[in-house]
Formats: structure tokens, sequence, C-alpha cells
């Protein structure tokens, strides 16, 4: 863990720890004035590409997160994401131009199990302590210790970002009182552009954007972004959304999140937002069935593509038959609310998901390595 005052004094609990280390290397760069700095994009669902950050739009983006959550000098930004992609990175920028302190872990899915006796920096800091994290590190967090939900309870505000937001997670943040938001945005954009409150009596059914943000849609109905932080420029992204008014709107998922199974073109957000239900009323407890998933295509020579469900699950190889029931009972569910369709053609249960860098799900990598073998021995 790194601890570092806006004053200069500095707690490195791990000084040999390579990825410390190179959050000094980027305070060096940042602190001597580098203009432009280079970082990729996730590639959870395609190549990463290298993406340029002009030092100008990182400051509006900071700029305009400041004035959104009320960060001030002071304030405590706690960084457990990644600092190689954009969302780790610009934490550590907004604490460095705002004058915040910072508390730096290394990612992974619980990032307090290590700093137990550290967290006094947090709790002292109670109502000025600034949260990112993405979705599976939040859940973690408050299906953990109840010290670990009190920590979450002292933030001024805690943003959500890089992947959705399920209803398990919705439902659990109703028991923290500071206000909890899903963000939206990209590598580039610079980080969110728009937010949408997920808890409390101000909930919203809409994301809403930052200040200074404009937005459009294309002939396809896909959200165009423009901002300080895309240097006044449209910026096309692949999200289908609706404009509610000139600054809210509601995603409906990615034009390439698409397929096409026998003719008929089938959204996999939806279908992925049905399981939800499913797997909770399936739920007991001797099976829970609240593991990350997700729907995905895989080649077929009829329908072109299939449609399939992959379930984060430990599985009981004792019982295979146990198991084989439990899909049957899943791919029923699909069946009772959903069109014919869009039913997935089967279930897989993989024990660990592969994640990218920024702690999303690797489709393609969980795919080749987890469910193709499945399919080659069965």
């Amino acid at each position: 863990m790194i601890f570092l005052e806006r004053d200069g004094s500095c707690i490195n609990t791990q000084p040999n720890n390579p990825y410390y280390k190179k959050v000094f290397q980027f305070k060096e760069l940042w602190e001597s004035g580098q203009e432009t700095f280079e970082i990729q994009t996730s590639g959870s669902t395609g190549t990463p590409k290298t993406i340029t950050l002009d030092r100008k739009q990182m400051v509006a983006s900071v700029k305009m997160t400041a004035k959104a959550f009320n960060l001030e000098e002071g304030d405590t930004a706690f960084c457990c994401l990644n600092i190689d992609y954009v969302a780790g990175m610009m934490m550590l920028v907004r604490a460095f131009e705002i004058g915040m302190d910072l508390v730096v872990v290394e990612p992974k899915s619980n990032p307090f199990e290590d700093i137990e006796k550290h967290l006094y920096i947090l709790k002292s800091n109670r109502g000025h302590n600034f949260f990112a994290f993405v979705p599976l590190q939040i859940q973690t967090l408050l299906e953990s210790k109840p010290i670990f939900t009190e920590i979450l309870g002292s933030a001024k505000a805690i943003i959500i970002g890089g992947a959705a937001v399920n209803d398990s997670i919705v439902e659990k943040v109703q028991t923290i009182f500071p206000p909890v938001y899903v963000t939206y945005g990209m590598t580039e954009t610079i980080t969110h552009i728009a937010t949408k409150r997920i808890n409390g009596s101000e909930k919203e059914d809409f994301f809403n954007t930052l200040d200074g943000v404009d937005i459009q849609l294309n002939d396809e109905n896909c959200l165009m972004i423009k901002s300080k932080t895309t240097g006044n420029e449209w910026i096309t992204t692949n999200d289908v959304a609706e404009i509610i008014n000139g600054s809210s709107f509601i995603l409906h998922g990615r034009i390439d999140n698409v397929i096409n199974s026998g003719g008929v073109k089938i959204q996999l957000e939806k279908v992925e937002k049905a399981a939800e239900g499913i797997l909770k009323k399936l739920s007991t407890d001797e099976q829970k069935l609240c593991g990350r998933n997700f729907v995905f295509s895989l080649p077929d020579e009829k329908l072109g593509e299939r449609l399939v469900f992959v379930l984060e699950k430990e599985v009981n190889h004792a019982f295979p038959s146990k198991e084989d029931a439990t899909k049957i009972d899943i791919l029923q569910g699909f069946k009772e609310i959903l069109p014919k369709f869009e039913v997935p053609k089967e279930v897989f249960f993989v024990e660990k998901m592969i994640e990218t860098p920024t702690g999303k799900i690797d489709k393609i990598k969980t795919i080749n390595a987890y469910v193709l073998p499945q399919i080659s021995n069965g």
C-alpha cells in the first residue's frame, strides 16, 4: 500500500513492489509537465489499441469530476484500479491536481483485504473519501467483513465503472448512506462523462452527463459525445442509446453486441438482464448461482451463430447429473420469460472467468480456454 499525503509525506508498505514503483514513476512524469501519455484500451471484447491522452484533456476531466462529486483539497482518493489503464491513471491525476491525499493498493477483487490494519487512514477521514471500483470489487467488499462495509460508509462518493452492475449489487448498496454512482465513459473520453446514482432517495433512472458534455445520436442510434475531454470533437461510440433530454440518456446495449442467429438479431444485454432474475430465483442456501456470467455466440452450421450462456460457478464434479439438472433449470427459466429465438441453446459452467487487466471479463479468452474444451470433450 502507498499512502501519499498532499504535503509530500509517504507511507509505502512495500518499497520494492514493481507496481508501486510505477505509481511514483507516473507521479514524476506528471509533475515534470509531460504533455501526452500513451495508454491501452482494455480489450475486453476485442484487440486492445493504444490511445494517446493529452494533458489538457486529462485536466479537463479532473475538473469535471471534481465538480460532479464536490472533490476538494484534503479529500482522499482511494485507487485500487490498474494504473496502466485510464480509470486507474485518472485516480492518480485527480489526487495530484486537486490536492487530495492518495491511497494506492494493487488491483484485486478485495482491495481492503491486505490493508486492514491501515484502514484507520480512511476511517479517520470520514465523509472525505472518494472510492472508484469495478463491480466485482464492491460486490466482494459488501459480501465480506462488516468493517469493510463500514469503510465504504465513510465515503464522500463511490463510483463504479468498467462493466455492467447487476441487480445484486444495486440491492446491496442500498445499505450504504453515501451516494453510489454507476459511471459511463471510455478511454477516448478520459473516463466518465456521465453518472447514474443507484442508491438512496435520489436514485436515478437515467445517466446524466457531467457539465460541459454534449450528446447526440447517429443514424444507427449510437451515442455521440463531445466535451473538452474529447478535444471538443465528436466521438461516436458503439453504444445504442435513447436520449431523454439534452443531458440524460438510457443505454440499450452495444451495437456490436448483437448476434444473428438463424436470421434473427439478438441483443445480448437483454438476455443477460433476464439471467439475473433467473439465477436469483434458482439460488438456494445449498447452491448459490450468483457468479459472474455472460451471453455469447458460438459458430453453428445451421444457425450461423448460436447463443450460449456462461456462468462462473464452482462445479461439483462428483455429481455431474446434478450439474446437468441445474443447467436444465436455467434453460427452462429463459424459456419462461424470453421469446424462443432469444433462449440460449446451451449453458456452460466455468470455475473462474478470465479477466482483462482492468478486471472485466475477457469473454473471448474465457470461451477459448473453458467453453470450447467442454464442447470438444462432450
